[in-house]
């Protein structure tokens, strides 16, 4: 799954505007000068089109769980990422930012059409190298997203 459908969708599902973007960036820990948020929202086939790096992603979604949790005085600027941010690591800052225990995820999974146990589920949140480590396929991610923004923004 490209980081640009991810960053659409969570745009999305928050009902973002473009000029919120750069704030989030910012809570993150990234300056988003020099950053074209409309190259990067636009599709693969537009015209415009740049792909979303890792490093921009990760700031973004640290700064959307900045603005739903809100900043701990106590703790330190996210660190930047260093290395490949991988679907797991996705989940794992969508599940902190929109406070979802393992149950909320199995749930909107469920919605979706994707059933998991809670040991299926469990091998996501699990440290590389674990011996029930397991990869986050693009389909898990997908419909996580899509069930989340048909709970934030039921249809009329």
């Amino acid at each position: 799954m490209l980081n640009n459908d991810i960053l659409r969708q969570v745009r999305y599902a928050l009902d973002l505007r473009d000029n919120q973007l750069p704030a989030l960036l910012r809570d993150g820990g990234l300056d988003p000068e020099g950053v074209d948020f409309r190259a990067l929202l636009a599709r693969e086939d537009e015209e415009g089109f740049r792909p979303c790096n890792d490093k921009v992603l990760a700031a973004l979604l640290d700064g959307v769980i900045v603005l739903r949790r809100g900043r701990r005085d106590d703790a330190p600027p996210p660190a930047p990422l260093s290395g490949r941010l991988s679907n797991n690591l996705i989940l794992k800052k969508l599940r902190i930012a929109f406070e979802l225990k393992q149950e909320d995820v199995q749930q909107l999974l469920a919605d979706a059409g994707l059933l998991m146990t809670e040991s299926e589920l469990g091998a996501f949140f699990r440290k590389p190298g674990h011996k029930h480590y397991r990869e986050c396929g693009d389909q898990v991610l997908r419909n996580l997203l899509r069930a989340l923004s048909a709970r934030l923004r039921p249809a009329a």
